[in-house]
């Protein structure tokens, strides 16, 4: 498989081109970032609204923050990265919220307020919140693999297949038996097998490939494939309606 371009190269065309290359490069981290932070954010307690605000913060201090202009793609997991940068963004805006309740800004926040704020990011990060982010990654991932499928069977004209195959896909809803999809497309029993077998197939390579672009190196990409099964083992596995995973949207 040839390696592909990883999300460590989306951030850093965000945060080292510039123009409308930046934009672009924010745009794609929007789309594909937002959820799992947005309702990482509601899980740690903040209002819809507060927390829409917030993840579009968070984004765009993503690319625009000196720290992250040197992301180096041999950090491992891109995962991992965002979570380790969402805990240091939350610890900032706690540090804000206190400073500007005693009338001051962040640059005068004492050291002993810094060390309270880091106490507030440790309960940022429980463990009910990374599993929040974790869920909604992969998920916001397998959506990901999921329409690129879709697109290419509308491509090669198996739409109406596919309408009729994707409850098989391993993380779809209860399927209907065999013999009653076999019977409404209007083909064979062996046959309808041998096609939920290529849609499988071709759904597990579009999974790969999304997966290989949130890692550093292709020797990762089966760890992160058992850790994705685990993920979604853990509470269902139904698709998300990617036409409402992203709750505001980047603006």
């Amino acid at each position: 498989m040839n390696f592909p371009s990883t999300h460590w190269s989306i951030l850093g065309h965000a945060t080292k081109s510039g123009g409308d290359r930046q934009a672009e490069a924010l745009e794609e981290m929007c789309k594909r970032y937002w959820s799992p932070v947005f309702f990482a954010l509601k899980q740690r307690g903040y209002m819809e609204t507060e927390a829409q605000d917030l993840t579009q913060e968070f984004l765009v201090q993503l690319t625009d923050h000196s720290a992250w202009r040197r992301a180096d793609p041999h950090r491992g997991r891109f995962r991992s990265f965002l979570l380790g940068s969402l805990s240091r963004y939350l610890r900032e805006v706690e540090i804000r919220r206190r400073a500007q309740k005693r009338g001051g800004d962040i640059h005068h926040v004492s050291a002993n307020e810094d060390a309270v704020a880091e106490t507030l990011s440790d309960a940022s990060m429980a463990e009910d919140v990374v599993r929040s982010f974790d869920r909604n990654w992969a998920l916001e991932l397998m959506g990901r693999a999921f329409e690129k499928t879709r697109k290419e069977y509308a491509t090669g004209g198996k739409a109406h297949l596919f309408g009729h195959l994707k409850a098989f896909l391993p993380v779809g809803k209860e399927p209907p038996t065999y013999e009653h999809t076999a019977e409404t497309l209007g083909i064979t029993l062996a046959a309808l097998k041998t096609e939920i077998f290529r849609l499988r197939n071709a759904f597990r390579v579009n999974v790969r490939t999304e997966v290989a672009q949130t890692v550093s190196a292709p020797h990762e990409v089966d760890a992160e494939l058992a850790w994705l099964q685990r993920v979604l083992m853990d509470r269902g596995s139904d698709l998300p309606d990617t036409s409402t995973r992203s709750p505001a949207g980047p603006a």
